[in-house]
């Protein structure tokens, strides 16, 4: 009996920057230009780590890093403001090849929340930690920590005052950290209430990860939590089935375990990436009344995305294949 030789194995990255209201009559040439310079640089920074041989989580993790620090997305630096003039920050991670995972809820002053869950599942029994804790957890671990105003930016400010006006609702006072500049000012887009980031990554072990960070919703309220930090809804990874991030109207995500469903009808229904994912988002997600969309990839090198807003904010590479990004719903 002949040995049949393995197949080749293939590394392969998607990103997310949000999905929303996102069109093509809303978007200058400068600020189309920009988001799509930023997308390209997040898949090149995780498409060199899978390349020469790094973790899915590696890649996750050095991806989401730049998103964070981008003020032209809602995650980090840059991200909204709560309704008492507060950043809370979530994140989740998760190892599709051991199934372990971290998340971080309400989180103030670590630089890099998606860092931060990855620590809580390296370095502690727990999956979730949230608010203070979280920040004292993290300080003891010594990762970078800064001032709150360090992620603060105007256009968000603005964003925040406009909301609370509509709303009836007092406007806080105004916290430190807006007087400086906003590298994003007038090339950033308001994408609506599903602003996060999120990537999802195959390695040349045919390990898949997942990672997904967020500011949460302009004027969120009551330390209202969203899908990001949750596994099993917006983000979820097994070797099994495949790994998934999400963006878009949290409290749908929830109820509907949105990205461990995608994962469950790949695993026991034998469903394509693809089809599982639109069966998901254009139909059950639809059928509820939410929206927003999804990134995931399987271990046998599939590529799936789907949204039913106007827009996200995507991007991929894989092995022997050009980076490519797209933002509206008319694009491959």
């Amino acid at each position: 009996m002949t040995k049949q030789a393995e197949p080749a194995r293939k590394w392969a990255i998607l990103v997310h920057g949000g999905a929303g209201t996102i069109e093509r009559n809303q978007l200058r040439p400068e600020q189309e230009a920009a988001y799509r310079a930023a997308l390209s640089k997040v898949v090149e920074a995780g498409a060199a780590v899978l390349d020469r041989g790094g973790s899915a989580l590696d890649a996750v993790e050095a991806a989401i890093h730049l998103l964070e620090d981008d003020p032209l997305f809602n995650s980090g630096r840059g991200a909204v403001f709560t309704a008492e003039g507060r950043i809370e920050l979530d994140a989740s991670i998760m190892d599709g090849a051991s199934l372990a995972a971290g998340a971080v809820a309400g989180v103030t002053r670590t630089r890099s929340p998606l860092t931060l869950a990855r620590t809580v599942m390296e370095k502690s029994p727990h999956v979730m930690m949230v608010g203070a804790g979280a920040d004292a957890f993290s300080a003891s671990q010594g990762l970078e920590q800064v001032d709150p105003g360090y992620f603060a930016t105007q256009r968000r400010w603005r964003s925040l005052e406009n909301f609370l006006k509509a709303h009836d609702l007092p406007i806080p006072a105004k916290p430190p950290g807006l007087e400086q500049p906003d590298p994003a000012n007038g090339l950033a887009h308001d994408e609506g209430k599903h602003g996060t980031v999120g990537v999802v990554a195959l390695d040349l072990k045919g390990d898949v990860a997942a990672g997904t960070s967020t500011g949460g919703t302009t004027g969120k309220q009551w330390g209202r939590v969203g899908d990001s930090p949750i596994i099993g809804a917006g983000t979820y990874a097994s070797n099994a089935s495949c790994a998934v991030s999400a963006t878009g109207s949290g409290e749908y995500f929830i109820r509907l375990t949105v990205a461990r469903d995608i994962a469950a009808l790949v695993e026991l229904k034998g469903m394509s990436l693809q089809a599982a994912a639109d069966e998901v988002i254009q139909n059950k997600l639809t059928a509820l009344g939410g929206d927003g969309g999804i990134i995931a990839v399987a271990p046998d090198g599939q590529l799936a995305w789907s949204f039913n807003t106007s827009g996200m904010y995507r991007g991929r590479a894989a092995l022997g294949e050009p980076v490519s990004v797209g933002i509206y719903k008319d694009e491959p």
